[in-house]
């Protein structure tokens, strides 16, 4: 079958890789429907590595070439044991953190910071192909009446329902989202359900400020023309916004984070890079900032996937582009190429 794999830095390939054999225990063999092509595989082949390994995986023992894939979509063929809930036929998501079920974290629920943790479709080969092979732990079950189109959008919906649960957004609240990329936008549908009263924005790119305004923003601020920290300060009565979400992974916007929000309001660092970020201590400490990072999702895909069966999340504007899994490098392409114009590509492994 072929496979969209991870080689090194800028070596993204569609290779003839073997079908996975029987699902061990604890396993499950999932045919793949649809799979989304996230940021931080973009970031993998431009500037990579970044979260994969060159080496192998505590975790998983899995060394590069990896197969990427980590959002998506699909049905169970094939369990190592029975699965209460999930049986072959069964349409799934799959919550992709892989942990080790035994260290601190794991025990207090929060498997997404594992010690040894890490995600499938980098720690192990993912859904950019047509079979995946993956812990029965992930399986989250499709409710009727949800495509598996949409489905496979539920991943970055959670990754931003999860930072607003980190930001603790309360009805009324103002809330200031830097970047309106998938995360963003992401960030912004959940503060809406949330309640905030006040939705801004900030974004440079027209295209993606025009999809933000038409998704709620309060206001949408042009950072390349307007002063975002004063234009936010003077709509929130001279206050400053409660929350500020951090959606880009851009260091130099942490500064500007930490400077707009409210004495005692709370950032949120949503975006992941490689760089290093400048923190101004004396803009924290003495207004008591909270400053806190947050990391995908735990147990955020079931609430993601029953708000969309329930009608309270759409996920229909975060996708721009169907392409054939042969056509993935062509997808990586116009991503890369194309900022305005796409938020989210899914690849299809069945060709049409």
């Amino acid at each position: 079958m072929h496979a969209l794999r991870w080689h090194g830095r800028g070596d993204l390939r569609l290779d003839d890789v073997p079908r996975p054999g029987r699902p061990g225990p604890g396993e499950a063999v999932v045919e793949v429907a649809y799979s989304g092509v996230c940021g931080t595989d973009l970031h993998e082949v431009r500037h990579g590595p970044n979260l994969i390994r060159t080496g192998p995986h505590p975790l998983t023992g899995h060394a590069p070439p990896v197969t990427l894939g980590h959002e998506f979509s699909g049905r169970v063929t094939a369990l190592g044991g029975p699965v209460l809930g999930i049986d072959v036929g069964t349409r799934v998501v799959v919550d992709p953190c892989l942990r080790c079920g035994t260290c601190r974290w794991c025990r207090h629920g929060e498997y997404h910071i594992c010690a040894k943790g890490g995600s499938v479709g980098l720690a192990s080969d993912g859904a950019f192909a047509p079979l995946v092979t993956v812990p029965v732990d992930g399986l989250v079950r499709i409710p009727d009446g949800v495509s598996d189109e949409v489905a496979a959008l539920a991943e970055p919906l959670a990754v931003g329902l999860h930072a607003v649960r980190r930001a603790a957004v309360q009805p009324g609240d103002h809330v200031l989202v830097l970047g309106a990329g998938p995360i963003g936008v992401a960030v912004l549908m959940a503060v809406k359900l949330a309640g905030a009263a006040g939705i801004y924005v900030s974004e440079p790119v027209p295209e993606r400020a025009e999809r933000a305004a038409g998704l709620g923003a309060t206001e949408v601020f042009d950072p390349m023309t307007a002063d975002v920290r004063r234009e936010v300060f003077l709509r929130t009565g001279r206050v400053g916004p409660d929350i500020v979400v951090e959606a880009t992974g851009r260091p130099e916007l942490v500064e500007l984070a930490v400077t707009t929000v409210r004495r005692g309001g709370r950032v949120v660092l949503a975006g992941i890079s490689g760089g290093s970020a400048s923190l101004p201590i004396t803009q924290i400490v003495p207004f008591e900032r909270t400053v806190l990072g947050s990391l995908g999702y735990n147990f955020d895909l079931p609430r993601v996937l029953d708000l969309i069966a329930d009608g309270r999340f759409d996920p229909s504007p975060l996708l721009t582009g169907v392409f054939p899994l042969s056509k993935g490098l062509d997808a990586f392409a116009e991503l890369e190429g194309d900022r305005g114009r796409h938020l989210k590509i899914l690849l299809n492994p069945k060709e049409h």
